[in-house]
């Protein structure tokens, strides 16, 4: 098993992504503690707002694509 070349591709494909995805998550993190340092409480930026708007409209257009 360990010395297949598939083996060690897929390990280190795994390990990569799993990288990335924790420096996201972490990067995600501060910009939510800075968001909520910044803006008074129940109150986003414009920006953070646009934001959530677009990926929403991203989520409903894949919905719906699903559903044709």
């Amino acid at each position: 098993m360990f010395q297949k070349t598939d083996f060690w591709i897929g390990l280190a494909v795994g390990a990569v992504a799993g990288i990335f995805g924790y420096r996201f998550m972490q990067e995600r993190e501060q910009q939510m503690a800075a968001l909520q340092q910044a803006a008074p409480a129940g109150e986003l930026p414009i920006a953070e707002l646009q934001r959530q708007k677009e990926e929403l409209e991203d989520l409903i257009a894949a919905q719906e694509a699903k559903q044709k």
